[in-house]
């Protein structure tokens, strides 16, 4: 009994020492910046983007990595030399690997074979192994074996992206937005935009806006390969599809559990090849690269921000700049990678830099989006 009661107390006490050092790291960490984008062609309509690059590990999932970890923790589901696995295409694993890092304990990154290099160096970078498969419906399975086999955690951001965010407050990401937007002209959003990889913002955004009981409406945006739009349109949570989203960071072959469609008011469906257009323009207005699911976000702020200005309401529009474009030099930003993929985008980018300057929506735009709920024609 006195050896079992060391134990756990040496267990409890490895924990409260874990939760210190992350909790550390986070006050060590400042907030994201909150960056205004300027909408020539929209007068009264004011577009935002929330910089989560800024992040210690350069996106938007150093906030998930986080709060799974902690969740795991208090759970009592990591142990001192746990291996922790996760199932992932690129930027929750590095940011995993990192709190991985900080707490001593071994990484294991299950992904597509084809997830950048950019950010396979970055996960190796953090201290993480990297174990890739060639059927991206196939790293459930694998990850959930090789934490049997290690006697580890499969930390699932699938699965628990919902529970394990404090969504009432504690500074999440929905908090620090309408704390950031205080002195704006338009302080309350009319639209907060964000796209889906495993739903645990967009969960987090729609249950503090109606927690807090603001008059925001969430629209979520999906990828070209994935389910999450029919999703939200059929109800059917059977979905899937045999290809892997070109968009890493997000878009699912099937309905994951952390995505909650009844707490959005509207959804977009973007085109790959739009959402790498908007990417490019985005990244030369603001002098730097940005990933592709920024470009995927705002084509969608965009859509929110022409129905304010075609119903002659002035708001505001926010959305995520997710992670930057660095860890895309060999696939969004390069052209071989674009001409093999079809997704060459110089059209697309013209009508998009005509959309933000303008502010009218481009006809192939109109003809390319698909769209549902409050935003639906």
């Amino acid at each position: 009994m006195n050896s079992l009661r060391r134990t756990d107390e040496r267990h409890r006490a490895w924990v409260r020492e874990a939760v210190r050092r992350i909790e550390a790291d986070f006050q060590r960490s400042s907030d994201t910046h909150l960056i205004a984008l300027p909408l020539p062609g929209m007068k009264g309509v004011d577009l935002y983007l929330k910089d989560e690059s800024s992040h210690p590990t350069g996106s938007l999932k150093h906030r998930l990595a986080r709060s799974l970890f902690l969740h795991a923790l208090c759970n009592g589901w990591l142990h001192e030399g746990s291996t922790v696995v996760e199932a992932s295409s690129g930027s929750t694993a590095i940011s995993e690997a990192y709190f991985a890092r900080l707490l001593g304990l071994p990484f294991i990154a299950v992904m597509p074979a084809t997830t950048s290099r950019e950010k396979i160096a970055a996960i190796e970078f953090q201290g993480g192994r990297c174990h890739l498969v060639d059927d991206p419906r196939a790293i459930y399975g694998e990850s959930q074996r090789l934490a049997d086999e290690a006697g580890g955690r499969f930390i699932d951001q699938f699965t628990y992206p919902e529970r394990a965010t404090d969504w009432r407050a504690n500074n999440n990401i929905a908090e620090s937005i309408y704390t950031q937007m205080r002195r704006e002209r338009h302080p309350c959003p009319a639209w907060i935009v964000a796209s889906a990889g495993t739903g645990g913002t967009l969960a987090t955004l729609g249950r503090y806006v109606h927690y807090c009981r603001h008059d925001t409406r969430v629209c979520g945006v999906d990828a070209e390969r994935s389910v999450f739009f029919e999703h939200y349109q059929s109800g059917d949570p059977a979905l899937v599809t045999d290809q892997g989203s070109r968009i890493e960071g997000i878009g699912r072959p099937r309905v994951e559990a952390s995505f909650l469609p009844d707490v959005l008011d509207a959804m977009v469906k973007v085109p790959d090849v739009w959402s790498l257009a908007a990417m490019h323009v985005l990244s030369a207005r603001l002098g730097r690269r940005v990933g592709g699911s920024t470009g995927t976000n705002l084509v969608a702020a965009l859509l929110c921000a022409q129905a304010l200005h075609d119903a002659g309401q002035g708001g505001s529009v926010v959305t995520l700049l997710c992670d930057g474009g660095e860890r895309y030099r060999h696939t969004c930003f390069d052209e071989a990678w674009q001409r093999a993929q079809g997704l060459q985008s110089e059209a697309e980018q013209r009508a998009v830099a005509q959309w933000i300057e303008q502010g009218r929506m481009p006809q192939q735009a109109r003809d390319a989006l698909r769209t549902a709920g409050a935003l639906a024609p």
